[in-house]
């Protein structure tokens, strides 16, 4: 059995009740009664195509709605007219302004959505391994030492972020990763002495009450499990939802928890999903960052560089100053996924490299444990770290952070420079070469 473990006596955090309002209840979001007609009959168009999910406490704390459509917390987690192109949004506002019955919309989404790339990089091809010779859904296993697990309880969020990467996740069966066998979960991890690191990812992990939690790890503290150094939850809870640490009801298990598995040996480390400095203002999130480093987990923080959303390098940095005060590591910048709506917010790389850096020369070396700008591309993370000229000839300077191959890692390779490209497969190899060097390799896997 094991035993609940108070850290500290909390502050009286009063936590409001958790409300949410999805693509149905759009008309129910008091806030949006003062925008024009036009804007929330836009909203209501890409909500039924991608999904929609926002809580009452990102609403009433996070929103400058005196700022509204342009508040970063807004474009954030609200839908927006440009995320569909104009065909798409066509189809979809003639159904909605016609007859329609609820299956009619939902197929015309389902027949929109194959547009958009649900599972880039290679996630169903590539990343799915095999266990006893059948294929495991719900773990995703690209890196040798890292396994992603995909928890069936936890295949929604506090809120949706209108750029999701995995927003095929929530909007049908079909298209989801997702597992709920811990015991088929232990065995692969169990087989696979390589692996180090396990990602508990989703959705958002986070969503689960601790007791659904606790099976899938509380198992990682025995011996067999003696080569699993790191456990990593992703989640979007500490600016979404901080009550999760605070006052939720199990909120001091889901601590216990995490300080169990720190005394165990483990590292623990929640990676935290922070788009914009802004969410980082309220008390109650202040206090969950303080309970969650006094169970001697860490908190890495990371996010995509978003067009409408976090362009402004001086946010950038002040947001990793702001992070390093708190006690958490800034750790990822990333450039826009080609999934989803990309068209919305992705950025030429050369304007995602420029961003980063104006950024990166504001802090000091403490919080420059940052890195990026990344693509997470079907061979690995690619961090684009330069523009420069090379015997005449301007190029992208490129190198794998993380790849399928652990050898290409840290070996430099050259793009042609093209002010128009937004990600790895709208770059050729400079200076001549037919192919970059990992291609061959890569294609045959």
């Amino acid at each position: 059995m094991h035993q609940t473990v108070k850290l500290q006596p909390v502050e009286a955090y009063k936590a409001p009740r958790f409300t949410v309002y999805q693509h149905r209840q759009i008309d129910k979001i008091e806030q949006l009664d003062k925008l024009p007609e036009h804007l929330r009959f836009e909203m209501k168009v890409v909500a039924n195509v991608f999904p929609f999910r926002v809580n009452n406490f990102v609403i009433e704390e996070l929103i400058d709605w005196d700022k509204v459509p342009n508040d970063p917390v807004f474009q954030l987690t609200f839908p927006q007219r440009g995320m569909l192109d104009d065909e798409s949004y066509d189809e979809m506002a003639a159904l909605l302004q016609g007859d329609h019955t609820p299956e009619d919309v939902f197929n015309l989404a389902t027949e929109l959505r194959q547009k958009f790339n649900a599972h880039p990089a290679g996630q169903m091809e590539k990343n799915v391994p095999e266990y006893e010779g059948e294929r495991v859904d719900g773990i995703q296993h690209k890196y040798k030492e890292t396994v992603l697990f995909f928890p069936s309880q936890g295949q929604y969020c506090h809120s949706y972020c209108t750029f999701c990467f995995r927003w095929a996740q929530f909007v049908g069966k079909a298209t989801r990763f997702n597992n709920n066998d811990e015991e088929l979960l232990h065995n692969y991890l169990a087989e696979h002495t390589e692996v180090t690191d396990l990602l508990m990812t989703g959705g958002d992990p986070m969503v689960m009450r601790t007791v659904k939690l606790r099976k899938y790890l509380e198992a990682l503290k025995e011996p067999r499990f003696d080569h699993i150094r790191t456990i990593r939850i992703g989640t979007k809870s500490l600016t979404f939802w901080p009550f999760r640490y605070v006052t939720d009801p199990d909120a001091q298990e889901l601590l216990a928890l995490l300080k169990e598995l720190v005394d165990a040996g483990k590292h623990v480390s929640i990676m935290a999903h922070i788009n914009h400095k802004q969410e980082l203002r309220t008390e109650v999130t202040k206090e969950a960052i303080r309970l969650i480093r006094q169970t001697g987990a860490q908190i890495r923080t990371q996010a995509p560089l978003l067009n409408n959303i976090n362009t402004d390098p001086k946010m950038w940095s002040e947001m990793w100053k702001e992070q390093t005060q708190m006690g958490m590591i800034p750790y990822y910048m990333f450039i826009e996924r080609d999934t989803g709506a990309k068209r919305y917010f992705e950025l030429p790389l050369y304007k995602n490299w420029e961003i980063f850096r104006e950024a990166y020369k504001e802090v000091s070396g403490v919080s420059r444990t940052v890195r990026g700008p990344s693509m997470s591309a079907g061979p690995g993370k690619v961090e684009v770290s330069g523009v420069s000229e090379i015997n005449g000839e301007k190029v992208f300077v490129l190198r794998f952070i993380q790849a399928r191959n652990p050898d290409w890692v840290q070996r430099p390779f050259f793009a042609k420079y093209d002010e128009k490209a937004t990600w790895l497969d709208g770059l050729v190899p400079a200076f001549g070469e037919e192919k970059f060097f990992w291609q061959d390799e890569y294609d045959a896997m």
